[in-house]
């Protein structure tokens, strides 16, 4: 299956164009593929294998967030369409009418009108206090419907979640093979050289914004080995993570875009253009994705740390994604 697929990778390996890279392909039927190559750090050349930790940056946002989001729905202490000040209740008295309205659907889907991203990391202080900073915070909401890739929609997921079940975000039970901050440095790839902290990071999350609130949250945060993020993935996929109905439903389109977190296949799709129309896929910037075909039943995951040692540098991530989707759509036998 990943004959021509890890070619692929490795050619891009080869070139020095990306220092790392982890493919994997699993069917409904739990056989898998794995091929590794590459180091995970450019000065401590050590080989990345199926265990190696990559920062998954936002496949936090569908791999945690939106599965949480729906535990809580199937446990009856949320509803997808309660408004975030039924969660978040002292929203209210601080913002407008517009965020505290605005709906769980809308921010899992990016529809809230919630800006993009903001540099909260620059605002001081510990992380508690960032956290209700975020949430005094007047954000500059726009109307409902126009599609806003947000970070800060996902932040304040996290905080729902953390608010109604009492405990952080770093402390929720995750499947083997799925971290927030790392314990082991070494076991993980390293990202960038980041300016603002001065170092090369590894085993620290790439996301600014996200290690100011603690290294956990609902945008990112969360690394994971190829082995751990491939299991998840088949169950997720087979109904073992969601019960049907929710499964159900974070499958749906809720736009031309986008289902529950999730996107679905439109022109210049990330997982190519042979994937079937019951595809489910998502990236994140560290050079992380993952995508389901549920038509074909199979799943595969390519992580990557492609911003090491800088984002600043041109990979060809996104024609690599496609290239190996259609590769491995191609040799699929399912």
């Amino acid at each position: 299956m990943l004959k021509k697929a890890s070619q692929i990778v490795q050619g891009a390996v080869e070139s020095g164009r990306i220092p790392g890279v982890a493919l994997g392909v699993v069917g409904l039927d739990g056989s898998s593929e794995m091929f590794c190559s590459g180091v995970k750090h450019l000065q401590k050349p050590a080989p990345v294998d199926p265990d190696t930790l990559f920062d998954l940056a936002s496949l936090t946002k569908v791999l945690f967030t939106v599965p949480q989001i729906l535990h809580l729905v199937e446990e009856g202490l949320a509803d997808l369409d309660d408004p975030l000040s039924s969660c978040l209740p002292e929203l209210a008295w601080m913002q407008g009418s517009e965020l505290p309205s605005r709906t769980l659907r809308q921010l899992l889907t990016h529809v809230a009108g919630l800006p993009a991203w903001e540099a909260v990391y620059t605002w001081g202080g510990e992380a508690h206090t960032l956290k209700h900073r975020v949430l005094q915070h007047r954000w500059e909401v726009g109307p409902v419907g126009a599609h806003v890739y947000s970070d800060i929609g996902y932040i304040l997921l996290g905080l729902v979640l953390e608010r109604l079940r009492g405990k952080g975000l770093d402390v929720f039970t995750l499947s083997e093979g799925l971290v927030f901050n790392p314990p082991n440095p070494e076991q993980c790839a390293a990202t960038e050289h980041d300016p603002w902290r001065g170092r090369v990071l590894q085993g620290e999350v790439h996301d600014e914004n996200c290690f100011a609130l603690g290294g956990a949250t609902g945008h990112a945060g969360l690394f994971g080995s190829l082995k751990g993020v491939l299991a998840y993935v088949h169950r997720l996929m087979k109904g073992e993570v969601l019960s049907p109905a929710a499964l159900a439903e974070m499958r749906r389109p809720q736009h031309a875009e986008r289902a529950l977190g999730w996107l679905i296949p439109t022109p210049s799709y990330s997982g190519g253009s042979l994937c079937s129309c019951q595809t489910l896929g998502h990236t994140g910037f560290t050079g992380t994705g993952v995508w389901m075909d549920f038509e074909r039943g199979y799943a595969w995951v390519l992580l990557t740390n492609r911003v090491h040692p800088s984002r600043r540098k041109e990979t060809g991530i996104a024609e690599l994604r496609r290239a190996v989707g259609n590769a491995i759509a191609a040799a699929w036998k399912g």
